[in-house]
């Protein structure tokens, strides 16, 4: 159970809220788990105001950011059972239901955006199964977010090779993450993105992955001080909506809003090179370290993976094999 706490600001949040959205026909509460000034926030806002603009307020948009009503790893059922409309989640939070979304967590699968472009494209071989998947949950996927790739934390010195990781607690935010850093010689610990800040600062972990945008949105350079630029992984998070509530739309609504998330989804692929860029000089400016490992370290971190590779075959079954067969040849 929740504390009472909880309980009690998540109904004052949705009571304050309820106000704005009375004049309109439909409304959508949205979960999410980062600061509203993060990308993934930003790119809400874009797709609140297209959807109140075009449908002339019928449709209200509620943002609930910085996982105010649930943290990341509650999305999934808390959409999928019809307790909010809306929610985003990192697409690795399915990997209970369904391992295979953890082919995005291959390491270094994806290493050029081309092959980020073509996997995640609506219908491709390796996104398609997946949404079709989620759709099982009891959510439909409306629209991918991309937060670019993982990146590496640490204080002191840049972890250059599995060597420097050895021995070391390391933050992660899945299960095939854990596997990475448990073949490099770390010490995985499953950490929501919502509370990595407080880990950094208690010690609870000595390092951590996250994706470059979420140090500048959660200022994590107050508690970690130095990147490595690994891009050992894809991070995507994704936007779904009850299938059950999605149902029930009209048509009209349910065109207005498929709009607006293709507008989102390519604004936020779009930018996302700018976004990281910008996220590394903010970072630097404030006192982090970056560093690029050389060619000889990626092959020291590449040499590590295979097992990876072979635990993900093997617990993600047809549908893992297919995806991951599919996103080998792009």
């Amino acid at each position: 159970m929740k504390p009472l706490t909880w309980a009690l600001g998540a109904v004052m949040a949705l009571g304050l809220a309820a106000g704005s959205a009375q004049a309109a026909d439909t409304t959508l509460r949205i979960s999410l788990q980062l600061p509203l000034t993060s990308h993934l926030g930003q790119n809400l806002q874009l797709f609140k105001e297209e959807v109140e603009k075009n449908s002339n307020g019928d449709i209200a948009v509620e943002i609930y950011d910085s996982a105010q009503l649930y943290k990341d790893n509650e999305v999934p059922a808390a959409v999928g059972s019809g307790s909010i409309e809306m929610g985003v989640a990192s697409l690795t939070r399915y990997v209970g239901d369904i391992p295979a979304v953890d082919v995005f967590y291959q390491p270094f699968l994806f290493d050029t955006e081309e092959k980020v472009r073509k996997a995640v494209a609506k219908g491709s071989p390796v996104r398609g199964p997946l949404d079709e998947a989620i759709a099982e949950t009891g959510s439909t996927v409306l629209w991918w977010q991309a937060y670019g790739g993982s990146i590496m934390l640490s204080n002191g010195a840049p972890l250059k090779t599995p060597d420097d990781l050895k021995g070391k607690k390391v933050r992660v935010f899945g299960k095939t993450l854990g596997d990475f850093v448990t073949v490099a010689g770390g010490a995985p610990t499953l950490i929501s993105g919502s509370e990595q800040y407080l880990a950094y600062q208690r010690g609870t972990v000595d390092a951590g992955m996250t994706g470059v945008s979420g140090v500048k949105s959660r200022k994590l350079w107050e508690v970690m001080d130095t990147i490595t630029v690994t891009n050992n992984a894809d991070i995507e998070f994704i936007v779904v909506v009850n299938t059950d509530f999605w149902n029930s739309l009209p048509d009209e609504h349910k065109k207005i809003i498929e709009a607006a998330a293709l507008k989102a989804e390519a604004d936020v692929r779009d930018r996302m090179s700018q976004i990281e860029a910008e996220a590394y000089e903010i970072s630097k400016q404030n006192g982090m370290t970056v560093y690029t490992p050389t060619e000889e370290e990626m092959a020291a971190w590449k040499s590590v993976s295979q097992p990876v590779y072979e635990n993900f075959v093997e617990k993600a079954g047809p549908l893992g094999k297919q995806v991951l067969e599919a996103a080998q040849k792009f």
